[in-house]
């Protein structure tokens, strides 16, 4: 098992193509979406949630949370808790920090609202900065074993890099035998193994 994840959507032209690549596999996601990009594009959210997909928590504005007061912090959380919940009907359940930027205190109360913080191991393929597809497919393919958490961006910017880069992943590790799933279910089977 092996969970994709898609960081700073919802993106009307890179979610969408995300969302094929998986439905041809028939595996799933988990799309980090910021609250006012769900705004934005409720359809997508709509989709995405459609699909079977998860959604995690990546704050309402994606901003430097150790730059904030707790209390700025804690209100980014809140804010895109409360519009996942509205647009979704669940709560989320994982959530990731923008930049991977977080002390003890941002930690704590992250878990206060039963939160699971989530990294990746494959920051290393530097997605974000359209440094080749195969520097990406690369990168994140040495880090690909039973368990990993991937790291990919479907919004800000042109992603058509990212979007072939896990094209090629997806069908390779399909074919490798990997389910690809949503972080709780990868959280789910780590606790029930």
């Amino acid at each position: 098992m092996i969970a994709f994840t898609f960081d700073d959507g919802p993106n009307p032209v890179y979610t969408p193509q995300v969302l094929e690549i998986f439905q041809a596999v028939e595996g799933k996601a988990t799309f980090y979406m910021i609250g006012e990009q769900m705004q934005k594009h409720p359809e997508i959210v709509r989709l995405v949630i459609d699909q079977g997909h998860e959604i995690g928590n990546h704050t309402f504005t994606h901003p430097m949370l150790t730059k904030l007061s707790l209390a700025e912090s804690e209100a980014e959380l809140k804010q895109a808790d409360e519009i996942i919940f509205a647009m979704t009907g669940g709560k989320p359940t994982t959530f990731r920090p923008p930049y991977f930027d977080f002390n003890d205190e941002i930690l704590s109360f992250s878990s206060s609202l039963g939160y699971s913080t989530i990294g990746a191991l494959n920051p290393d393929a530097l997605d974000w900065e359209q440094p080749g597809v195969n520097h990406i497919f690369e990168k994140s393919k040495n880090h690909c074993r039973n368990g990993s958490i991937l790291l990919f961006h479907d919004g800000f910017g042109d992603r058509s890099e990212t979007i072939e880069a896990v094209r090629k992943l997806v069908n390779e590790l399909t074919e490798e035998g990997y389910q690809l799933v949503t972080v709780s279910e990868l959280l789910q089977n780590a606790n029930d193994n």
